[in-house]
């Protein structure tokens, strides 16, 4: 074969090649940054891509790490999407301009007011009822109120908690001042610290185990760590109670998202949250680790259903971020470690 002609089939080859990997390359992508640590996320990436045909790059480690990580990287980060639990790193987050805002009447019409940033910054897409567990044994559902009831010197020797270390107690006390102010709440939290039967337990499973094994009557925990110990022990005596329902309702948090500061990819970003929220999702996002659907339209796992409803709390969750700091010394003064 002349030389002019092999090398003129070399480039049409080429040029052939080129064509079938353009497309591949220009295919919509979104990159997260996920502190969710659970293994099914990626059935709702491919369910995700499956609908949409954006590819979904996910990132897991904790919270702190990543956002460490994404103040690092600045405008160089690949991360589009921050997905994390507990409104106070969400918070977080935004406080430190890691993240933008987002204007979208699909997420406004999805997620109730008070579980989304002011701002547009965030979105909450699964929620979480922090509440009140207690011994069927030793107590009924109508020796149990509120939280601040817990500071009760009936109470005294009768109560567990969880480390004042962990986010989830530290954005209860956020609310708490937010609702009573920082004097009224400490008195409580060295109410709550007084009636305590052991020392504060490392998470909220070994507080719920405690509950039931008698060594306290009474705690505070999240929803989905009930629901997790009782599908693998069914005969537990503990009960669950929905705090506060005569006054501003029970506490909530959420997991949620937002679009990076930096976003290469902002259509697709939020696209992805907009999916997350819609029915279509929800029960994906949530049900997996027996969460609420953040999207009221849309019914929770049978399971997290059977514990009946209850009135939530309607103060921004993203009062658990501003007051952290302040809730945190709080503790600390009240001796809560």
């Amino acid at each position: 074969m002349p030389l002019a002609q092999f090398s003129r089939r070399l480039l049409l080859a080429a040029a052939a090649t080129v064509a079938m990997v353009a497309p591949a390359a220009a295919a919509e992508v979104v990159n997260i940054y996920n502190s969710r640590h659970y293994g099914t996320d990626q059935q709702l990436w491919a369910a995700f891509t499956k609908e949409t045909g954006i590819e979904v790059l996910s990132l897991t480690d904790k919270e702190g790490p990543l956002l460490a990580k994404l103040k690092a990287e600045g405008a160089n980060t690949p991360a589009d999407v921050l997905l994390t639990v507990d409104a106070g790193n969400l918070w977080a987050a935004a406080n430190a301009g890691l993240l933008k805002p987002v204007q979208s009447t699909t997420l406004n019409a999805n997620i109730p007011a008070h579980l989304r940033d002011p701002g547009n910054m965030w979105f909450g897409l699964s929620v979480r009822a922090r509440t009140i567990f207690f011994n069927k044994i030793k107590l009924k559902s109508s020796d149990l109120s509120t939280y601040e009831d817990l500071a009760n010197p009936k109470w005294k020797g009768k109560l567990c908690l969880r480390t004042s270390k962990k986010v989830y107690n530290q954005s209860l006390v956020g609310m708490l001042i937010e609702e009573h102010g920082e004097a009224q709440t400490e008195q409580i939290v060295k109410g709550w610290v007084a009636n305590l039967a052991t020392d504060p337990l490392p998470d909220d499973t070994k507080l719920l185990e405690a509950i039931a094994a008698g060594q306290c009557d009474v705690g505070i925990a999240n929803t989905y760590y009930y629901g997790r110990l009782i599908e693998q022990k069914k005969n537990l005596p503990l009960g669950l109670f929905w705090a506060n329902q005569q006054a501003g309702g029970t506490h909530v948090n959420i997991s949620g998202a937002g679009v990076t500061r930096y976003a290469k990819n902002e259509k697709a970003a939020i696209k992805l949250i907009e999916w997350m929220s819609s029915d279509k999702a929800q029960n994906l996002v949530a049900d997996i680790n027996l969460e609420y659907p953040a999207n009221p339209k849309v019914k929770a796992d049978p399971l997290v259903a059977s514990w009946g409803t209850f009135k939530q709390n309607q103060i921004n969750v993203n009062k658990a971020g501003e007051n952290q700091v302040a809730a945190t010394k709080l503790m600390d003064r009240a001796g809560y470690r």
